[in-house]
């Protein structure tokens, strides 16, 4: 059997419309591409939710907890280009100080990271510890680097209500994400989480009437759902996962047909891997993930742009914290 054509391939992604045009210019930019990695003695590491010909080019694809773990383990590259959002790219250089990390476009910022400011948490974390002395800062990785070094310990989607248990605090400040914060709530009774009010405003569109009416259409369907979604969506789930774990489930279970209730990149992704299983699409578009073009990626690792740093007083405590977590998952 033949191995498909990138155009086979991306016919599959229902999240855009390919034609083959479209297609011969991904290929003569990935050629351009490599071309450059090569040059630069440079990795591409990119997110789940980016784009399916961005994807293709990348070295490596994850979610959250496996591309900082990545990134910490990168040995010979002397530039890691982060095809994911800013927060992202300053975990890698928080963990990689004497790499340069290349994030292509800087309009590929996060809603939920800005809602929570470093001033504003340290000022609750303060407040909040005249009535709980053991209080823990514990910060989504989807948080400013400034944020992090608040933070006791980081966690993911995929490590949360795992990385919270191990701690000896009984009281924990969660941020920024609350539906985050309540999933991880639910799973450790024995804590007090103490949620930051921000939301992914791609999850939080997400309905539960959106969710019935897929399910009452096609009740054989397995429904995987994102923790930042609403809790009323949750309780519809077969499964709730991070994107690693929706990539694993599909994978390995029998059936052949899921609902895949997070942004629609992940989508595109198990398209691609997974052509003998359907993805039915109850997700939403993030506009900061989809910013970043190929022309971008390229460009970056042309004119070594756009550099991202995190002075070394930030950048200390922020991989202190992170650390913790690599090995609170061990």
């Amino acid at each position: 059997m033949s191995m498909p054509t990138l155009f086979e391939e991306l016919q599959r992604v229902r999240t855009y419309e390919y034609t083959e045009e479209d297609v011969r210019e991904f290929e003569i930019l990935h050629d351009e591409i490599r071309a450059l990695k090569k040059k630069r003695n440079a990795v591409i590491v990119a997110h789940n939710y980016y784009r399916p010909e961005i994807l293709k080019i990348a070295d490596f694809v994850g979610d959250s907890l496996e591309l900082a773990l990545m990134a910490s383990e990168v040995k010979t590259a002397d530039v890691i280009l982060f095809a994911g959002v800013h927060f992202m790219a300053e975990t890698a250089k928080i963990v990689n100080p004497s790499r340069t990390v290349l994030l292509p476009n800087l309009g590929a910022g996060c809603q939920l990271a800005d809602s929570a400011p470093a001033e504003d948490v340290a000022a609750l974390a303060a407040k909040l510890r005249k009535e709980y002395p053991d209080l823990a800062v514990v910060s989504y990785v989807n948080t400013t680097a400034a944020v992090k070094a608040l933070s006791d310990i980081i966690v993911t989607s995929a490590n949360a209500a795992k990385v919270v248990l191990t701690l000896p605090n009984k009281n924990i400040l969660f941020v920024p994400d609350r539906n985050l914060a309540n999933h991880v709530a639910a799973q450790v009774p024995e804590k007090n989480i103490i949620p930051w009010d921000g939301f992914c405003y791609v999850h939080q569109q997400i309905t539960p009437e959106e969710i019935s009416r897929i399910r009452r259409n096609d009740p054989e369907l397995e429904i995987l759902v994102h923790p930042e979604c609403r809790p009323d969506v949750a309780a519809l789930a077969d499964a709730v996962l991070s994107t690693s774990g929706m990539v694993r489930w599909a994978k390995e279970r029998p059936a052949s047909r899921f609902l895949v209730v997070t942004e629609c990149g992940l989508s595109d992704r198990l398209a691609m891997e997974v052509p003998d299983k359907q993805f039915v699409k109850g997700c939403k578009l993030c506009t900061f993930m989809k910013v970043t073009t190929l022309e971008d990626v390229r460009d970056a690792l042309r004119d070594m742009k756009y550099e991202i740093e995190v002075p070394e007083e930030i950048r200390v405590p922020a991989e202190r914290a992170l650390r913790r977590m690599f090995e609170a998952t061990k």
